[in-house]
């Protein structure tokens, strides 16, 4: 069985919880899109690119309203989480090209949340042979792109 083992991001994990208030309603408010990393804003939810990735692509998205249990979301709420999901999901396929994709909502802490009180979804991209050597022997993740380009070409296709 194949594994995402990720554990260059214990130091965003340790350093997450020392930050003061959400992470999510702060990208919300401030209304610095660039700054943040936001890419897009819809009616109940917005996408964002991780500032800490597992791999190139790492997107988050959030609704507006800081919740943490996802049964609390409303149906519209959903629908636009799914619709958004699917369109971020759409635009990496075809800038990235990824051979695939690891979806996943990690709700509460002791499920691997680093923001537990904000529900979100994370799309990372896969490609056939993503992991290599640098992470076992260096504790170093090789992203081959930096965020601002990687931004400024997805911001670019929306």
């Amino acid at each position: 069985m194949d594994k995402l083992w990720a554990p260059w991001r214990m130091q965003y994990i340790s350093n997450a919880k020392k930050q003061k208030g959400c992470l999510f309603c702060r990208v919300r408010e401030e209304r610095n899109d660039r700054k943040n990393l936001l890419l897009f804003r819809s009616r109940h939810v917005f996408s964002m690119l991780n500032k800490f990735p597992y791999n190139n692509g790492h997107l988050m998205i959030a609704p507006y309203r800081h919740i943490k249990d996802l049964g609390k979301l409303r149906s519209d709420e959903i629908l636009d989480l799914f619709s958004v999901l699917n369109k971020m999901q759409g635009l990496l396929k075809e800038l990235l090209k990824p051979g695939g994709f690891n979806i996943g909502i990690n709700s509460g802490a002791v499920a691997g949340a680093g923001i537990p009180s904000h529900i979100h979804v994370h799309i990372v991209p896969r490609w056939k042979e993503d992991t290599n050597f640098m992470p076992v022997v260096s504790g170093t993740k090789v992203i081959s792109q930096s965020l601002e380009q990687l931004y400024a070409q997805l911001h670019k296709k929306i």
